[in-house]
């Protein structure tokens, strides 16, 4: 880490299925609590799947006005709330960005609910119904660009969409901008809101879908023995990444430090990971070396952790051969939160700074019998207490996307 800029996370956002913050997230997990229930946004009637993890009462009212709010998709509204919130977290909400400033988003699906409302409604001629503003609601980018437009962000706008790990490669790209020079201050994190029919069908038809609609709160069961598939969910996470001498000037409040960055592909397969969890091992690696770590300094890891059993033997694989078999503490919070896909990584980015910072794992929920052919020593029972060091963050996607954070305490003085 010699000679570039130290990175350090000051404020964090997050719009969730637990709720529309951190501490209603965190206590969640800690408890644990299932989010999921029986699908409200629409009328499931007839579907194979009628469970996910919805965001509840959710209103962008406070965060956008009625005229950009009638002008934007629910995706992007969950960006804006969340950001905004990291923003007003780290004591940043009335700055103006300027320059120096960076914008880094991910989003797999974009404004799902907006395409899908256009084409669902198509006439006789087999078009849709598209709204004037149909373009740019829906765009991958949308995020970024009204929270460039919000606050004044000149610098740096970017949009990653890699699948579930897009919100993984959004924080550290956007960590990545502050070490080269590019910027000062990033917003990074992710936004989903694909909990719509054709998702929830297309992902029930793939077999990826737990189909527990008698008992949602039980149907996610991470790294179980009887897992049966992840629950949809949607949400929104960010994270203000700032030059560790930036955040000191200022006086700023440091959560973590962001010390480790992996990316890599497994060129296998376009949904299923290698089987034996290479290409996730090769970007934990590489982000340990990254942050000039061993194994053996990882206080924790988050996993990934879908509750499907190809990604989770894959990803239990690559933590035995990275950490070796069971030695060090792993957790999932998919099972309470839902599989919010592309903003999954964020969202487990927040987590996994919460972690550090509270020196705590929160439970792997519905972990009645660990799959033996996972060797690895889930967090089951009871937040667990950790020692001060780093925790590692995975996000694997469709495509072979591989990513790895590594987060730890932040600098002294």
């Amino acid at each position: 880490m010699t000679g570039r800029p130290r990175v350090v996370v000051t404020g964090l956002g997050v719009r969730t299925s637990a709720g529309g913050g951190v501490a209603q997230m965190w206590d969640a997990l800690c408890a644990p609590r299932s989010c999921a229930r029986g699908i409200t946004g629409f009328d499931p009637e007839g579907l194979p799947v009628r469970i996910a993890c919805e965001i509840p009462d959710f209103s962008p009212v406070g965060y956008l006005s009625a005229k950009e709010a009638a002008r934007t998709d629910r995706s992007t509204q969950l960006a804006v709330c969340a950001a905004t919130d990291a923003l007003t977290d780290a004591g940043l909400r009335e700055r103006t960005g300027g320059p120096r400033w960076a914008v880094v988003t991910g989003s797999a699906n974009g404004g799902e609910a907006t395409r899908e409302a256009a084409l669902l409604d198509a006439d006789a001629r087999g078009h849709g119904r598209p709204r004037a503003s149909h373009v740019p609601a829906y765009m991958a980018n949308a995020g970024a660009a009204m929270l460039s437009l919000l606050y004044g962000i000149t610098g740096p706008g970017l949009c990653f969409s890699t699948a579930c790990a897009s919100g993984g490669h959004a924080v550290g790209e956007g960590a990545q901008l502050i070490r080269t020079g590019a910027a000062d201050v990033v917003l990074a994190g992710a936004h989903e809101a694909c909990v719509t029919p054709t998702i929830v069908l297309a992902f029930a038809k793939s077999g990826s879908l737990a189909r527990d609609n008698g008992d949602p709160a039980r149907a996610s069961r991470p790294f179980d023995r009887d897992r049966s598939g992840f629950v949809l969910a949607e949400g929104a996470a960010f994270l203000i990444l700032e030059s560790w001498s930036a955040a000191r000037a200022r006086g700023a409040n440091v959560r973590a430090e962001l010390v480790g960055y992996g990316r890599t592909s497994d060129a296998h397969h376009l949904t299923a990971p290698l089987p034996d969890g290479a290409g996730a091992a090769a970007c934990m690696r590489q982000a340990l070396a990254d942050a000039q770590l061993t194994p053996r300094d990882v206080a924790h890891v988050h996993a990934h952790g879908t509750a499907t059993e190809l990604g989770d033997l894959a990803e239990a694989r690559a933590l035995a051969a990275v950490f070796g078999a069971g030695a060090v503490p792993v957790t999932s919070s998919k099972a309470v939160l839902g599989h919010a896909i592309g903003a999954a990584g964020a969202i487990a980015a927040v987590v996994a700074t919460l972690s550090v910072r509270w020196r705590a794992a929160p439970p792997v929920a519905n972990l009645d019998a660990l799959d033996p052919r996972c060797e690895i020593d889930a967090v089951r029972g009871g937040v667990r207490d950790l020692p001060a060091g780093p925790v590692v963050c995975n996000s694997f996607g469709f495509g072979g996307h591989n990513t790895c954070l590594v987060l730890a305490p932040g600098p002294e003085g």
